[in-house]
């Protein structure tokens, strides 16, 4: 019985597997993508890296 219900279990989801029309598919333009200029993530740790500084040199003079 198990046997059967795996056989049209499965033949049913193979009759369905067609998806889709017989239209010609829609071929959209490519997208472009325009590069910057890189800029490294090391930018960004300057700031808190002083304030660190800041910190560091207020908790050490007390």
């Amino acid at each position: 019985m198990k046997k059967l219900v795996l056989a049209a279990a499965l033949s049913a989801a193979a009759s369905t597997a067609f998806a889709g029309n017989y239209a010609e598919p829609v071929i959209e333009a490519p997208v472009i993508v325009e590069e910057t200029a890189a800029s490294s993530s090391a930018a960004g740790v300057w700031i808190p890296l002083l304030l660190l500084a800041v910190v560091a040199a207020v908790v050490i003079a007390d």
